[in-house]
């Protein structure tokens, strides 16, 4: 891909150097973006790492979750949250080659977080001007925010046996007015948390947007 693809479609940045630089992403998946930083590591200005976050993405290998800005009397996070598409490849760059060395890993929880991310994108069928990340500087914070015909939804993703409700999720409900919360777990039971929180796997969460 980046010796023989980026070239035939006019990328002419050395392969290797684009290789540095993905493998740094793979660090920061599920991480607000930070370009000085990772520019620093690679001896290269903002400006250059942008460029290059900007042809990954536009390769479709890496996502930028925007940040949902609104007037609402707080500080928000305004910087994109950034995310590699494809789990394995994920896996690849952070030499993870088995599933316990996954299990093991500090980066299980944002791991599982991108393949679920993923997965409810495309079972929606959403798109960029429609999904969003949220965060406040006091701390709350949600993984994904869809807006869909006027109503806002809200996904939280726990890699947890059986999780439950916290003050972050309370606060995304009243302050982005979320019609319902969906906190996605990799476990097969359904439950509610109260009226407008429900703990599910992508199995229910895939049958539940199919009857719609």
């Amino acid at each position: 891909f980046l010796t023989r693809d980026m070239a035939q479609i006019g990328i002419t940045i050395p392969a290797e150097q684009l290789r540095r630089f993905w493998s740094m992403l793979a660090h920061y998946h599920g991480q607000t973006w930070n370009a000085s930083e990772i520019a620093g590591s690679l001896g290269v200005n903002y400006k250059t790492v942008q460029h290059y976050l900007e042809i990954l993405s536009g390769a479709y290998m890496v996502r930028q979750l925007p940040a949902w800005v609104e007037n609402l009397g707080k500080r928000v996070r305004r910087a994109p949250k950034i995310y590699l598409r494809d789990s394995g490849l994920l896996h690849s760059l952070l030499g993870l080659v088995k599933m316990r060395h996954v299990e093991s890993h500090p980066k299980l929880g944002a791991s599982w977080e991108g393949y679920a991310l993923e997965t409810v994108l495309r079972l929606l069928r959403a798109e960029q001007g429609e999904i969003y990340s949220w965060a406040t500087q006091a701390g709350a914070e949600l993984d994904l925010l869809i807006l869909r015909r006027g109503a806002r939804l809200g996904f939280e993703f726990k890699y947890a046996d059986a999780p439950q409700a916290t003050k972050s999720m309370r606060v995304a409900l009243e302050d982005l007015r979320l019609k319902h919360l969906y906190v996605v777990y990799p476990g097969d039971v359904e439950y509610p948390l109260d009226d407008r929180i429900t703990v599910l796997g992508l199995p229910h969460l895939a049958a539940r947007f199919r009857a719609r």
